[in-house]
């Protein structure tokens, strides 16, 4: 009668089984840091006792937020970091050349099925597209991790999500987790898991996956999940070695509730300002004229992300009036566009292509907006002030919306230029 999470949690914590609602402390797998969070978990880890993390191999820092530094602190941040890294003798160290964490740490290996990650960074769900328990905390409760391996957790309950139907041309997955916010709302799913089940699921690729368990968050989840499958196998065995723990689902499983969607026919969706569940179908917009656009992050910044811009893009100048911002999420996924031709086409089209970060998504670094403008932007989140100005507005779509509005100066359906 257990779902995915509870499974995962039950062994995490050495019992036989755990139910929603129970606290349990539960051994962690792998542990994931970056430069904006690093710095406070290593004071509460001395702070505790500790001076050593309990176990370097299964602690991975990644500089991406902020990288290459662009402030005289982010450059002091990072080099703290070095030196931790050096004086742990860790060897899972990722520096400013290296991307988004979390397409950084799939992709060398660090996420199997089953296994429970924790992450000092929201959008650590992303990892649930393995089959994995993936969560993110705070730094204080990270510098525990990094003292002890282990964390405590209240195991969350889970809403069902079965999405079924046909997905049109234009339609990618950005746009099925899209809908399920504007149905679930921002904090519809607080400390509960989103367990992806259905047709449209089960059809998708590996990265499609990451793109729904990466915005679980965004509805207040705890974690985001789907079965791992062959797909996720075939992925795996190009950039790791089993043994998997396949965790599936009882059929008997008991959930909060259960969100059955067919979206068949549905548009591409618009999250529109200043909130993820603020969504509408790209054609009741009308002409929301933009300033700039941005395609990356960890939400899709990946290689499928780039094609589809790219299809839209390639042989075309994109609008006078529009700043295009393209950044691949890791080297990995730069070295094969480069391949492919991709980048040489973004370049020729007057877009601008980034070194593999976090870029423009948190407002950090790189592409900022300016009062009274207004963004588009393939990430995770439109919160006002999120990227530049807090006059500034951002909308959230596909990398297939945010090209064909980059070609046109206004948000625009992909049909409209293909």
């Amino acid at each position: 009668m257990s779902t995915i999470s509870e499974k995962i949690l039950a062994k995490a914590s050495n019992q036989e089984t755990v139910s929603a609602g129970d606290f349990i402390k539960t051994k962690v797998d792998v542990a994931l840091n970056h430069d904006v969070t690093s710095v406070l978990a290593f004071e509460a880890m001395y702070q505790m006792g500790a001076e050593k993390v309990w176990d370097p191999d299964k602690v991975v820092m990644i500089l991406d937020h902020v990288a290459p530094p662009s402030s005289i602190n982010s450059a002091r941040v990072h080099n703290v970091i070095r030196d931790f890294v050096k004086a742990q003798d860790m060897k899972n160290f990722f520096d400013v050349n290296s991307g988004v964490c979390h397409q950084v740490l799939p992709e060398h290996g660090f996420v199997k099925p089953g296994m429970l990650v924790i992450g000092a960074d929201s959008h650590t769900c992303t990892h649930g597209a393995f089959g994995a328990f993936a969560t993110g905390v705070g730094s204080t409760d990270m510098g525990a991790v990094l003292a002890r391996g282990k964390t405590w957790l209240r195991v969350p309950e889970t809403i069902k999500v079965n999405v079924n139907g046909s997905l049109g041309e234009y339609v990618h997955p950005k746009d099925v987790i899209l809908r399920i916010a504007k149905e679930i709302g921002v904090s519809g799913a607080t400390y509960m898991t989103l367990e992806y089940h259905g047709k449209v699921v089960e059809e998708m690729s590996v990265a499609g996956r990451m793109t729904l368990c990466n915005m679980a968050i965004e509805m207040g989840g705890k974690a985001g999940i789907c079965e791992a499958d062959q797909k996720t196998i075939d992925w795996l065995d190009q950039r790791t070695s089993g043994p998997y723990d396949l965790v599936k689902a009882d059929k008997d499983a008991v959930y909060k509730e259960t969100l059955d969607l067919d979206l068949t026919g549905m548009e591409p969706q618009v999250a529109c300002p200043h909130n993820v569940d603020n969504v509408k179908d790209v054609s009741e917009l009308g002409k929301v004229k933009i300033n700039q656009a941005f395609i990356g992050s960890c939400t899709n910044g990946r290689l499928e992300d780039l094609e589809q811009a790219h299809a839209l893009l390639k042989g075309r100048q994109v609008h006078p009036d529009v700043r295009v911002l393209i950044v691949p999420a890791s080297r990995a996924v730069y070295k094969k566009a480069l391949q492919k031709g991709i980048i040489e086409d973004f370049i020729d089209s007057g877009a601008i292509v980034s070194n593999p970060s976090c870029a423009a998504c948190f407002g950090g670094h790189i592409g900022l907006l300016g009062p009274g403008e207004r963004g588009i932007s393939t990430s995770n989140r439109n919160f006002r002030g999120r990227q530049g100005s807090p006059e500034a507005e951002v909308y959230l779509s596909s990398a297939s919306v945010a090209a064909a509005s980059a070609l046109t100066g206004y948000i625009t359906h992909p049909e409209e230029v293909a």
